[in-house]
């Protein structure tokens, strides 16, 4: 199966474009307090540092709108306003200098308050993404569909997409979101079919970060492979820092970041003759910091090692005493078990 992206319309927030033929962006949201300036930036500058693209901030009242202004003056990556129902938030979240806001137009009041909204987005050439919840749907949707199904957050995000282009705004982002990894799936395919806008793709409250690491892996993984997603957030329950850390290992293992070396290994099994956790673990913290688009294997043993990681660029295989370093498949020399990591290290950098 081939990789085919769906095309969609680009979209910009602040430095960082959604959609077309943009990489597909790792955003999170920050668990600070927004109205605590301080803490807010120093957080945003740790999702910085593992290369988040974009960060959301709640705004609950005016005292966190009116901090944007600090924390946008503080940091690199774009700033979203997350907003629910006060328009007032919205108008003071922009001129405060934020980047982009989320909020749902049919939450907000009549639409002489959207418009208010919508004006101010589109004199500063700001996005809006709608964010349409299973956990929130409109009561009248509810009631029809009788639950949150997939046909129930497509008719709720469409019914706020025509607000929008009533207003002749057309710089949006949508995203369909359910803790439920089918309703989510399907929602996104059905959208998809229906509008060519940005699609912010994720798995609303998926839980502790082993488990919501699984359950997002597979939900956000399975739409990527469709070519559908133009940017995620993976949401966990702890550090947003390992938001941004599973997000951009998703879209490496699917091909679609190649910033960091990857590392193939063997699970070990019986005839494993080196101790390969450790040096795994070893190898790959001393790489962490190296960006370079190469495949690099470690495999336990010297008799399938270099044929089943034939597609690395490099890599070694273990074996009693001694082990393998190989390219492509092929065997380029023996090395002393005590000097595999090294010599691997060294190969790596000449690559």
């Amino acid at each position: 199966m081939s990789y085919s992206r769906r095309k969609t319309r680009e979209v910009s927030v602040g430095n960082v474009k959604i959609g077309g033929d943009n990489p597909i962006s790792v955003q999170s949201m920050t668990n600070t307090d927004t109205r605590d300036a301080k803490a807010t930036i120093e957080q945003i500058k740790r999702l910085e540092e593992v290369g988040c693209d974009l960060v959301r901030v709640a705004v609950p009242d005016m005292v966190a709108a009116k901090a944007i202004g600090e924390i946008k003056s503080k940091v690199s990556i774009p700033v979203i306003a997350d907003i629910h129902f006060d328009y007032k938030l919205a108008l003071e979240a922009i001129d405060q200098g934020v980047d982009g806001v989320r909020i749902n137009p049919g939450n907000i009041g009549n639409v002489s308050r959207v418009k208010m909204v919508v004006d101010k987005c589109k004199e500063k050439n700001l996005k809006i993404r709608i964010g349409v919840n299973g956990g929130s749907l409109e009561k009248e949707l509810f009631d029809k569909y009788g639950s949150a199904t997939p046909e129930a957050l497509v008719e709720s995000a469409m019914g706020h997409i025509k607000i929008l282009e009533d207003l002749d705004f057309y710089n949006t982002v949508i995203s369909l979101k359910s803790s439920d990894i089918f309703k989510t799936i399907d929602a996104y395919r059905l959208i998809s079919e229906k509008v060519d806008y940005p699609l912010h793709v994720g798995i609303t409250e998926s839980g502790s970060i082993k488990k919501g690491t699984i359950k997002s892996s597979i939900g956000v993984g399975a739409l990527l492979v469709e070519g559908i997603g133009d940017t995620i957030r993976i949401s966990l329950t702890g550090d947003p820092v390992e938001e941004v850390s599973v997000g951009k290992e998703i879209l490496r293992s699917l091909g679609l970041l190649n910033d960091k070396i990857k590392v193939v290994s063997c699970p070990t099994c019986g005839r494993c003759n080196i101790d390969l956790i450790s040096v795994v673990n070893d190898v790959e913290k001393k790489i962490a910091d190296l960006d370079k688009d190469i495949t690099v294997a470690i495999m336990g043993c010297a008799v399938n090692g270099p044929g089943e990681a034939r597609e690395a660029d490099v890599g070694i295989a273990g074996g009693k005493g001694e082990g393998l370093l190989f390219k492509k498949g092929e065997i380029v020399r023996k090395i002393k078990d005590s000097d595999l990591v090294e010599e691997l290290l060294d190969e790596i950098d000449k690559l």
